[in-house]
C-alpha cells in the first residue's frame, strides 16, 4: 500500500473507494470506523490532515526516522505509520501478521529496522505490548531499542505501561482516531497545534481533523466532538471513556474505566474489562471480565481495590475470570460481547 499512498498524497488516484461529490472531492483517503459504537462510517482524510499529523508526531519524538508497520493498513494506526515513513522518506519496515502476532516475528521484522541509521519508532496496540513485555525475551529485547513506541487504539492498563517503562522500553500514549488522523495528543498533551476542550465530552481541533464522513452533506466543522469523556488537568488530557459505556446503577454514573484501572492494581491481574448489565433493581449492574496471570486474586480483593478507589457504587456485583478479552478492530475490546458473556 505504500507506493499507493504516496501516490495519492502527492495528487495521485485517491484511496477511497468510489466516486467523491462536493467537499468529498478534496479526500485523499478514505478509513472505515471501527463501528465498536454503532454503524460503521468511512472517514475522508486529506493531504494536509494526514502530513500535518506526521510532522507534528516526528517533532514530539525527536525527528524523523524509520519506522516498522506492526499494525494492519485498514486502520488508522496502521496507515500513518506509512504515512510518517513517506514523510521522512525512510522506507518502513514491516511485520507479517498473516499468522498472528508473536513476539518471536516481530524481534526478526525489528532486526533490519533497528539496523537502519538514525532514530527507530514503532506503533502497537496494549495487547502486542503486552505479550512483549509478559514474555521477556527477543521481542522484548528488540522493543527496548525503539527510540519511541506509539501505544493507542485502546486504553493500555496502568500496571502494564508502569512495567513496561521500567524494563526500558519508551512507550508513549496516545489518543486519536480516523476522526484526528490517529493519535493527536500524546502522554495526555496535544500535538503541536492540536486543541483541546471538554464538558465532560472531548472535542479536538485543529490541522489534524479530517473532512467529514462519506455521504453525509456537510464536513466536520472547527470542532470534532468525539463522544468520550475526559478532564483537563494542568493542560494534560485524562481519557474516561465512551460516554455511551456510562454506567448507571441506582442513580449513580460509573465511567467503567476506573474500575479497570482500580482493577487492573491488584497483583494478578493483567487486564479488565467493565461493563453495565441490565438489572430489574438497580437498572444496571456494574459487571467485570478479568484476566489474570499467576496467582489468581480472591473477590474480596477485587472488590476492595475497587470500593477504595473509586467508591461503593462502582463495585462490580458480577465477577468472571476469563483467558482473554474478545476484541474488535486492532486491539479494541468488544464490549458488547462482553456484556453479552453476563446474560
Amino acid at each position: 500500500m505504500l507506493d499507493e499512498l504516496r501516490a495519492a498524497l502527492g495528487g495521485g488516484e485517491p484511496l477511497v473507494g468510489g466516486p467523491l461529490e462536493g467537499w468529498e472531492k478534496r479526500a485523499v483517503l478514505g478509513i472505515p470506523t471501527s463501528g465498536s459504537t454503532g454503524e460503521p462510517k468511512t472517514v475522508l482524510l486529506d493531504a494536509a490532515a494526514l502530513t500535518s499529523s506526521a510532522e507534528a508526531t516526528h517533532e514530539r519524538l525527536g525527528g524523523p526516522g524509520t519506522w516498522l508497520l506492526a499494525l494492519p493498513t485498514n486502520h488508522i494506526a496502521g496507515v500513518q505509520v506509512l504515512v510518517r515513513s513517506i514523510v521522512a522518506g525512510t522506507t518502513p519496515g514491516e511485520l507479517d501478521l498473516s499468522g498472528g502476532f508473536r513476539a518471536m516475528g516481530f524481534a526478526q521484522a525489528a532486526r533490519p529496522v533497528l539496523a537502519e541509521p538514525g532514530r527507530h519508532y514503532t506503533a502497537l496496540v496494549p495487547t502486542q505490548l503486552s505479550r512483549l513485555v509478559v514474555g521477556e525475551g527477543p521481542g522484548l529485547e528488540a522493543l527496548r531499542q525503539f527510540d519511541a513506541v506509539l501505544i493507542g487504539g485502546a486504553a493500555t492498563p496502568p500496571k502494564l505501561l508502569q512495567r513496561a517503562r521500567a524494563l526500558g522500553v519508551q512507550v508513549v500514549t496516545t489518543y486519536g482516531m480516523s476522526e484526528t488522523s490517529g493519535g493527536c495528543v500524546y502522554d495526555g498533551e496535544p500535538l503541536r497545534d492540536v486543541r483541546l476542550r471538554t464538558d465532560d465530552v472531548i472535542e479536538i481541533s485543529g490541522p489534524v481533523l479530517a473532512l467529514g464522513y462519506r455521504g453525509e452533506q456537510e464536513p466536520f466543522g472547527e470542532w470534532f466532538r468525539t463522544g468520550d469523556l475526559g478532564r483537563l488537568r494542568d493542560g494534560r488530557l485524562e481519557v474516561l471513556g465512551r460516554a455511551d459505556d456510562v454506567i448507571v446503577t441506582g442513580g449513580e454514573k460509573v465511567p467503567p474505566v476506573l474500575v479497570e484501572r482500580a482493577l487492573s492494581t491488584v497483583e494478578g491481574v493483567l487486564e479488565a474489562c467493565v461493563v453495565g448489565v441490565r438489572d430489574d433493581e438497580w437498572g444496571q449492574v456494574v459487571a467485570a471480565a478479568v484476566v489474570t496471570r499467576g496467582a489468581q486474586p480472591s473477590l474480596d480483593e477485587l472488590k476492595a481495590a475497587v470500593t477504595g478507589s473509586v467508591g461503593r457504587a462502582a463495585t462490580p456485583k458480577l465477577v468472571r475470570f476469563v483467558s482473554e478479552l474478545p476484541l474488535r478492530g486492532p486491539g479494541k475490546v468488544d464490549r458488547s460481547a462482553v456484556a453479552d458473556s453476563f446474560r
